[in-house]
């Protein structure tokens, strides 16, 4: 997968082989001499990975990597780092970076970091940004009474070392609930080390889960933590966490229990004191019938669950989120909408949101920028949007002749296409995947994508 990738180094030497070395990738590349560089590129365009070294003149790597965790949290951050300052660099992921690489690079190792990159952010893009939130109790946006709830638990088990099992579809806000748990407990100012099992290939989920010891397999050039090793005193959030090969939960399960694990290649057990928050958009107890999940550990993991309602289960709150997201883009755009007109207001309220809060935020970004009134028209909305929120049925549009077959024709498409959105957003639209996760063949897919409007080019 071709990507926009960002370096930012003040070597000539480094940005040459870099760049040689991503482009032959096909990766398109953006180089800066300084972070005062590198800040003013990501302002003038989308950018989907930072790679930037730690020792820079004007601004440091740690001041590019906190610019892009405030205005960006999406976009993930790689260091670069010379073996003298490694543990620079396990501080820099410790605040949030996602990996680092070592001066001489290993071209393989550089390829896989700048591919599980390009992947977590790919995965990032279908949920939703955690900055600017602040409108609502714990930065979250939602006050019905399915929110309330979810925020009393937040509220009683934050401080707690108990595991909590966060579930919902793409887009709900399963990592602000994680965030919620970290920041309004006494472990807020130590790590909140996150990751998404999705985007680690199979093979290299233990080295990155427990880290490894130089010379445990080719390319490890030097001894490197593991994300527990890292959260160690605070919070580790394992996002898509039924991702995890079944071969692996048996490590990960020991590794919850006994709080302690070896790192691959090594001899030493290493102890930590890490408060676990897992998530999924999986039936987990699904998976365990269908042998995908092992049964101990997911009533391992199920001591705390959290179930997200999806947006069309919670309609009060699309107001309240329109209300900011609308204040976050005017900001970030430079744009002076002044709100929503009722009409289009109540297409929003009436759409299914099979994207969830996500697509909620890409279709008010779009319109805040495309738009040429004063306010948001219905115009300005989607044809989807517009189209299936005044044909859905419901008992309010039901005409007297309407039949029920033809009531039960629609609602059964309204389903499909729900569903196919939700395989394609869930397999980040591989038509082969999604197909397989359907049980429907490849071509059938195609046929009902065409008919519901849903290119593959999508």
């Amino acid at each position: 997968m071709a990507a926009r990738i960002l370096i930012a180094d003040d070597e000539h030497n480094i940005r040459k082989v870099l760049s040689a070395t991503l482009r032959r990738e096909g990766h398109d590349v953006l180089t800066a001499r300084d972070g005062e560089e590198a800040i003013e590129l990501l302002g003038a365009g989308k950018v989907q990975v930072v790679v930037t070294d730690l020792k820079m003149p004007k601004l440091d790597g740690l001041a590019v990597l906190r610019h892009v965790q405030q205005h960006m949290p999406q976009v993930p951050v790689i260091i670069i780092t010379a073996h003298g300052t490694i543990d620079n660099a396990v501080e820099a992921l410790k605040s949030g970076a996602l990996d680092y690489i070592t001066k001489p690079f290993d071209q393989s190792n550089l390829i896989q970091t700048i591919a599980k990159a390009i992947r977590t952010e790919s995965l990032a893009s279908r949920d939703v940004k955690r900055d600017g939130l602040a409108a609502d109790r714990y930065r979250i946006i939602g006050q019905t009474e399915r929110m309330q709830a979810i925020y009393d638990v937040i509220e009683k088990v934050a401080d707690t070392p108990s595991t909590v099992l966060i579930t919902g579809e793409s887009g709900t806000g399963k990592e602000l609930i994680a965030a919620a748990l970290h920041y309004g407990s006494s472990r807020s100012e130590r790590p909140f080390i996150k990751i998404n099992c999705a985007a680690i290939p199979r093979e290299l989920m233990e080295s990155e889960l427990f880290g490894y010891e130089q010379g445990a397999f080719t390319g490890a050039v030097s001894s490197k933590p593991g994300r527990f090793e890292l959260a160690d005193a605070g919070t580790l959030f394992l996002d898509e966490i039924a991702e995890i090969p079944v071969e692996m939960q048996v490590k990960l399960l020991r590794a919850i229990q006994e709080s302690e694990f070896e790192r691959v290649g090594g001899v030493h057990t290493i102890q930590v004191d890490v408060r676990l928050v897992v998530a999924t958009n999986r039936e987990l107890l699904e998976e365990v019938a269908q042998g995908r999940f092992r049964e101990d550990l997911f009533y391992r993991l199920n001591v705390v669950p959290v179930s997200l309602p999806p947006l069309r289960e919670r309609r009060d709150d699309i107001p309240l989120l329109v209300e900011h997201f609308l204040s976050k883009y005017n900001s970030r755009l430079k744009r002076k909408v002044q709100g929503i007109e009722p009409d289009a207001l109540n297409l929003l309220v009436n759409y299914r949101w099979p994207g969830n809060i996500r697509e909620l935020e890409n279709v008010i970004e779009r319109c805040v920028l495309f738009t040429e009134s004063a306010s948001i028209m219905a115009t300005d909305l989607p044809d989807e949007i517009c189209q299936r929120s005044t044909t859905a049925p419901s008992a309010a549009t039901m005409g007297p002749d309407t039949s029920m077959k033809d009531i039960v024709k629609q609602a059964t498409a309204e389903l499909e296409r729900d569903l196919i959105v939700k395989a394609l957003a869930e397999t980040d639209g591989n038509v082969t995947r999604a197909a397989k996760r359907l049980k429907i063949s490849r071509k059938s897919l195609q046929n009902k994508m065409k008919d519901f409007g849903l290119r593959e080019t999508d």
